[in-house]
């Protein structure tokens, strides 16, 4: 699957997960809400309950910027069967930056749960990959 392609189908996936890992190499795995821009993957601290609002994702890309995310596709038909993972480096975004602003703003477009989402999360994808049963 090229670049492109991968960047496309992870685009238009609906969730995604976002695997980090702490400065001891603990691993991490959440499912995330997400917007891409180009090469930026954008989530944000919504407002669902929870034990506190300093994610542990959060203090991981602090300690170690480097992420991974994947979107999958799942059918009992295996010719349907697609993946792909955006691996980056994360970045947490000051709240009043201008693309923390721009980044609610297309999390809000996408899910409406989101408006007045918090902290940003960006990650800057160096390397799109995917694999697909069969291409379509």
């Amino acid at each position: 699957m090229s670049p492109e392609r991968a960047r496309a189908r992870f685009a238009a996936a609906r969730v995604a997960r976002l695997a980090t890992a702490d400065a001891d190499g603990r691993p991490h795995v959440v499912p995330i809400a997400f917007a891409v821009a180009g090469d930026r993957v954008y989530s944000a601290v919504d407002d669902k309950p929870k034990r506190t609002r300093e994610l542990r994702r959060l203090a991981d890309v602090a300690a170690n910027p480097a992420v991974s995310l994947l979107v999958d596709h799942y059918e009992e038909d295996w010719s349907a069967l697609w993946w792909v993972r955006a691996d980056g480096r994360g970045q947490v975004l000051d709240d009043g930056a201008p693309e923390a602003g721009q980044a609610r703003a297309l999390l809000a477009a996408r899910y409406p749960q989101q408006h007045g989402a918090g902290t940003v999360l960006a990650v800057t994808v160096e390397w799109w990959h995917g694999w697909e049963a069969s291409a379509s």
